[in-house]
């Protein structure tokens, strides 16, 4: 289920509990709905929208953390690639394979995970199967170092294709962090209950209802934002592709 679908059920639930509470308010007898009763609703509202406030503040502290994570590691390896071309340029024109062999890769995988065009697969799946660092490990094992300089250039080189495949399993791991449905179905409830008690203070009026209605769609949307930047490789909050783009820019130079 997407993050958006997730978000207008949560905000059509939220603003139900709106209207139940406003429905409740016409039924329930007038003793129940006197000064005591409507202190004792305040405060037990009060302390369901600080437990809200709370979990959603630390979730979307996680989700940009994690978010934050993934981007620093598209920055990092666009850094590698760069540092890998220029070792394999150091190395000679015996390399010129698998330098073009990285650039192919870098093509391959820019359009892997920020498509021209939707291809139906999840990006993250696509990211899962890509090979082109194997592509370019093989075509080091096909070197053969003449002298020291060479031999210390292609260990150098070998590192850094070693550390950007452990680098790129890292930000699939990373990027695989969903949010409990557990937690999500507790948070909605919790959010639920408290439009129950505002709707039971509220006028029947068209004022009142857009207001209950515009609340419900913005605390919605902090949890579409939770599972968005969870999502960093998928969904309309995709991490940024510039770091890879320059990186190709700056390769075969």
């Amino acid at each position: 289920m997407s993050s958006l679908t997730v978000g207008l059920l949560s905000a059509a639930s939220v603003f139900a509990g709106s209207l139940l509470g406003i429905g409740l308010q016409r039924l329930l007898p007038n003793h129940h709905l006197g000064k005591e009763t409507q202190d004792v609703v305040k405060l037990s509202a009060g302390t369901i929208g600080t437990l809200t406030a709370l979990v959603l503040g630390l979730l979307v502290s996680s989700a940009k953390t994690s978010f934050d994570t993934v981007n620093a590691g598209i920055v990092q390896g666009g850094a590698k690639i760069i540092v890998l071309d220029r070792a394999l340029a150091a190395y000679g024109p015996e390399a010129r394979a698998a330098r073009e062999q990285l650039k192919r890769s870098i093509a391959a995988g820019i359009e892997t995970v920020w498509p021209a065009e939707k291809t139906g697969v999840p990006t993250l799946t696509a990211f899962e199967r890509a090979n082109g660092m194997e592509l370019v490990r093989d075509k080091l094992r096909d070197l053969t170092p003449k002298d020291d300089a060479q031999r210390q250039i292609l260990a150098q080189a070998q590192q850094i294709v070693s550390e950007l495949g452990h680098l790129r399993w890292l930000l699939i791991e990373q990027a695989q962090n969903d949010l409990p449905v557990p937690l999500l179905l507790i948070l909605v409830l919790w959010l639920v209950l408290l439009f129950v008690s505002f709707g039971l203070s509220a006028p029947s009026n068209a004022t009142a209802l857009t207001v209950l209605l515009v609340g419900a769609c913005a605390v919605s949307a902090a949890i579409v934002l939770v599972l968005e930047l969870n999502r960093p490789l998928d969904g309309m909050l995709k991490v940024s592709n510039v770091p890879m783009v320059n990186a190709f820019r700056h390769l075969g130079q």
